[in-house]
């Protein structure tokens, strides 16, 4: 994962913990133009996290660039 998606992976990190949904969903939608839909799941699949590491965020937005 490049530096990039890390530091867009830290921003939503913030996001959600924050319990900021609302500027989730906003922040995807500019970041990539995710459908809702596509933003639901993202959000959803970091939620389940065990840890909330930059990586692994990263990995996620990556995995779903590539599905839409």
């Amino acid at each position: 994962m490049g530096s990039v998606w890390r530091h867009h992976a830290e921003h939503l990190a913030n996001l959600i913990t924050e319990k900021d949904e609302l500027k989730a969903h906003l922040y995807l939608e500019q970041l990539m133009l995710f459908p809702v839909d596509i933003q639901d799941k993202i959000i959803e699949d970091i939620a389940k996290l065990p840890r909330c590491s930059t990586d692994d965020i990263a990995e996620i937005i990556s995995y779903y660039t590539t599905r839409v």
